[in-house]
């Protein structure tokens, strides 16, 4: 009549069955046993059943008990009968065997019989019933390991309730659900922990893997912990199972993201894509790598970039392979890796697998031949960089004063104009490139001379002699500003007749017409430039008026003679690695604005499509032409597009987009296995800072100590800094600079000594700390800073100024 631990549906039905694999495996489900079916008959129980079960209840334990049915060909593969039979919960010892008999009886009830004939088109049958351990469930629900509704065999969805989730198996209640892959999503104010999620998330999946098939099991969580109720197979049909994939896929934006901070838009990212596949061809070009090593390597430079959520990332795994392919590779892939500027390493097996190993024997000197070519090459481009730069400046010029009027050109010819700036600028990039390589190399052989003879006082005077080129065009606005701004002061020029007043004109007009593409976000093509919306600027001058003159003095020449004292080679030494070293710098930051010159013809070339799309009804708004790519734009007009539906691409886009900017930033590093997507349903957990306390530490870079209260900016086109305040932001770009010049300090949480923040506040006498992760979490509006600029500390004080 009873049976304790049998695993043979024929006899302990479905359920009974499935609870005696699950505890046979180790799930420790709540002790229980089955009343076979034959032990009642026509409702009545036979004789010996009270006393059977009231044996086997001292068995199991003290209860209540829930009552259930287990049908032969119920919880099974093909039908589950789900909710079919009765079920009853909470039942005392005494009333055990009646309940049992009502379950019995459920087995002819017309609800079964209806189930059967649309399912099966069986017989009735009587089933077997379970008699199970109640326990005393804070929450409890169901979870699926696949997801019986789109077929995923990719993902967990789980239910959940406060209290016993029978409500929510009858479907009286919705509860609260979730869906775990590679993250989790999921409501608000959760009542499960992420713990208990990944708990039991794990669960469904170990009891997938044990019964061989998809999941659907019901779970408790009590004062003791998780706990398994049941499993059956999902008899719902699910997609097919994908082909394993371990392939490895990075994505990282702990560097970009000074470049592309927030989300980017569709056009933006493909036309950087674009970018970065033809500039770092003729990068590796310009390294000696050959044409049919390129040729056959195309798939990696046409996928350096990725997006995740609407943010741009590197896609790491491509970057190392492309760098696997320069010469010396093999002989030190470390300060190769360095060259990609992370934050954490590549992991063994990325690095195990890309490129040659490292060279010994004949090869080794084969590589250092090849290294000695490269830097002859280098030494050759360093000495006609001059003249390289000024045919750069030459072709630029050439390619975007160009006499069409994009107010008046047609689809044809916009698309037209920027083909030209595409064959004459990116196939060509070879001045900034030239100039980046050479200004990384001499930037770190630089410092690391000055510290290797210096110690750490070496350290700081390199900081130190960076300041004061006086020729960095990123300097330029800040002093423009000041300039304005004292001419306000001056005037007393109210803020509403700053862009208008006659004493302003002429400074006004040259700004913008240098600087207008100079805002906020620069490279992302959708932001909007200065000469649309000069609110900023206005903003900068009218607060750098109520600031004192700056006293910020430019350093003088180190006296290398007194600082080597008898030494006089290593004084001459260091005098021209550094000089040398701040041209390249000064270089690097003149020829970066020379990329917004032309991210800004192509902002306003592709604006005029827009323009034009819209009034061909093809788009809502000219605007709406961001959410297209680069390929989908021209292929509408030259005429090899695949789709007339660019409003509906636009529109989907854009909903997407707007989905995407309720979410926070993704993680800064993101690993993926098989197909490199991440999916747009993904919660995005921030991860906290690990170091505590008042005092932190970080990239100092721009020498100098300040204590004065804090500013955090998200969003300098909407928020602005009283002078004085230290700047406390996540990141920063070229288009900051209006709020660079009213700040005292600079703290930022990305960047290195030569982000576009540090370069600026050398330049500007600005104390600057970058790489302080955290920054914007740990400071608060109002906090008193101490920053050290020098050695990179930043202290909070307790007391307000």
């Amino acid at each position: 009549m009873i049976l304790f631990d049998n695993t043979d549906p024929a006899k302990a039905g479905g359920k009974g069955a499935s609870l005696a694999k699950l505890a046979a495996q180790g799930f420790n489900p709540p002790a229980f046993f089955v009343i076979k079916a034959d032990a009642i008959v026509d409702g009545t129980p036979k004789r010996g059943l009270k006393s059977a079960v009231a044996k086997a209840l001292k068995t199991i334990g003290p209860g209540p008990y829930a009552v259930r049915s287990s049908g032969q060909a119920e919880d099974g593969t093909d039908h589950s009968h789900a909710g079919q039979f009765d079920t009853f919960l909470n039942i005392k010892v005494g009333d055990v065997v009646d309940m049992a008999a009502k379950v019995w009886a459920s087995g002819f009830g017309e609800t079964v019989a209806t189930y059967r004939a649309m399912k099966t088109g069986g017989q009735a049958a009587a089933p077997a019933i379970v008699v199970q351990r109640m326990i005393d469930a804070r929450i409890s629900g169901v979870a699926f390991s696949a997801d019986p509704v789109s077929g995923r065999r990719d993902c967990v969805v789980i239910s959940a309730v406060e209290g016993l989730g029978d409500a929510l198996v009858s479907g009286e209640v919705d509860g609260q659900s979730w869906v775990v892959a590679d993250t989790i999503t999921g409501p608000d104010d959760p009542i499960l922990s992420a713990d208990d999620i990944q708990n039991i998330a794990a669960l469904a999946r170990k009891a997938e893997a044990a019964f061989g098939a998809p999941q659907d099991i019901e779970w408790a969580i009590d004062a003791g912990g998780l706990h398994i109720l049941q499993s059956r197979p999902i008899t719902t049909a699910l997609k097919a199972t994908a082909t394993p994939d371990e392939t490895l896929t990075i994505f990282d934006n702990s560097n970009i993201v000074e470049s592309y901070p927030g989300l980017v838009s569709p056009l933006t990212y493909s036309f950087a894509v674009h970018v970065y596949n033809r500039v770092y061809q003729s990068f590796v070009r310009l390294l000696g790598v050959r044409e049919t090593t390129i040729a056959d390597n195309a798939a990696v430079f046409r996928n350096m970039l990725g997006r995740v959520d609407g943010r741009v990332y590197y896609n790491l795994v491509n970057w190392y392979r492309a760098l696997a392919l320069l010469p010396g590779f093999s002989l030190n892939r470390a300060y190769m890796e360095t060259m990609m500027g992370v934050d954490t390493p590549m992991p063994k097996e990325v690095t195990n697998s890309i490129g040659p190993p490292p060279a010994t024997g004949i090869r080794k000197v084969l590589e250092y031949g090849k290294l000695a070519r490269v830097a002859l090459r280098l030494v050759f481009e360093a000495t006609r960089l001059p003249r390289t730069r000024r045919q750069f400046h030459k072709r630029l010029n050439a390619a975007l004063d160009s006499d069409l009027d994009l107010n008046t050109a047609n689809p044809t010819q916009l698309a037209a104009e920027y083909r030209r700036i595409e064959s004459t600028l990116l196939d060509r990039w070879d001045a900034p490139l030239v100039n980046d390589f050479l200004c990384m190399i001499a930037f770190g052989a630089s410092r690391n001379l000055l510290e290797k003879w210096l110690g750490d006082s070496g350290l700081i005077l390199h900081n130190d002699v960076m300041i004061g080129q006086g020729d960095i065009v990123s300097a330029e606005p800040a002093q423009r500003i000041a300039k304005m701004g004292q001419i306000v002061a001056a005037h007393d020029i109210p803020d509403d007749q700053i862009e208008t007043h006659p004493a302003l004109q002429d400074e006004w007009s040259a700004y913008l017409a240098k600087f207008g593409d100079r805002c906020t976000e620069e490279l992302k093509l959708e932001s909007i430039p200065l000469t649309e919306d000069a609110s900023q600027l206005r903003a900068a001058i009218a607060a750098s008026a109520k600031r004192p003159p700056a006293t910020h003095q430019a350093a003088s020449e180190p006296d290398w003679g007194a600082i080597f004292q008898g030494q006089p080679i290593k004084a001459r030494l260091a005098k021209w690695v550094v000089t040398w070293t701040k041209a390249r710098v000064r270089d690097r930051e003149n020829l970066r604005f020379e990329r917004t010159r032309l991210f800004g013809r192509a902002r306003q070339v592709f604006l005029a499509l827009g323009r034009e799309f819209a009034a061909r009804d093809l788009i809502d708004t000219p605007r709406d032409i961001f959410y297209l790519t680069v390929t989908e734009i021209m292929g509408a007009v030259e005429g090899f597009g695949l789709s007339p539906n660019l409003r509906g691409i636009a529109q989907m886009r854009k909903a997407e987009d707007t989905a995407s900017t309720h979410r926070p930033d993704p993680p800064e590093r993101i690993e993926l296995r098989g197909p490199a997507i991440v999916p747009h349903t993904a919660q995005h957990v921030m991860a906290p800072t690990e170091e505590t306390g008042d005092t932190r530490s970080a990239t100092g870079c721009s020498a100098g100590q300040i204590t004065a209260k804090a500013r955090v900016i998200r969003d300098p086109r909407t928020q602005s800094l009283t002078p004085g305040d230290i700047l406390v932001a996540r990141h920063t770009d070229p288009g900051w600079i209006a709020v660079f010049s009213n700040a005292s300090a600079i703290v930022v949480e990305r960047g290195s000594l030569l982000s576009h923040s540090a370069i600026v506040a050398r330049e500007l006498g600005i104390p600057c700390v970058v790489g302080l992760k955290g920054a914007t979490q740990w400071v608060n509006d109002g906090d008193v800073l101490e920053v050290d600029g020098a050695t990179g500390m930043v202290r909070k004080h307790d007391a307000g100024l």
